[in-house]
């Protein structure tokens, strides 16, 4: 998980669900995905390009899609950066 420099998750601007859903990739350039209540920037994803990674679609919190059946881990959110938590 990437943050700002100096900053923490408490610090972080909260989103609501409505605001994450405009982030699909669809409407603007922002591609965002929730999980475990952080919200994670995979805009410059290139498997995310078009607003969706094989049945999983951006814009919308993935914790319980991926936490039963995705074939990695959380770890996979290292590489991107965390711009919010999910409120």
């Amino acid at each position: 998980m990437q943050t700002q420099p100096g900053s923490s998750t408490e610090q972080l601007p909260t989103y609501t669900k409505s605001q994450l859903a405009l982030r699909n990739g669809q409407d603007r350039d922002e591609i965002w995905v929730a999980y475990q209540g952080l919200i994670y920037d995979v805009s410059r994803s290139r498997l995310w390009q078009r607003g969706n990674h094989y049945e999983h679609w951006a814009g919308q919190d993935l914790t319980r899609e991926l936490d039963e059946d995705a074939p990695h881990n959380a770890n996979v959110f290292d590489k991107f950066s965390v711009i919010g938590r999910l409120g």
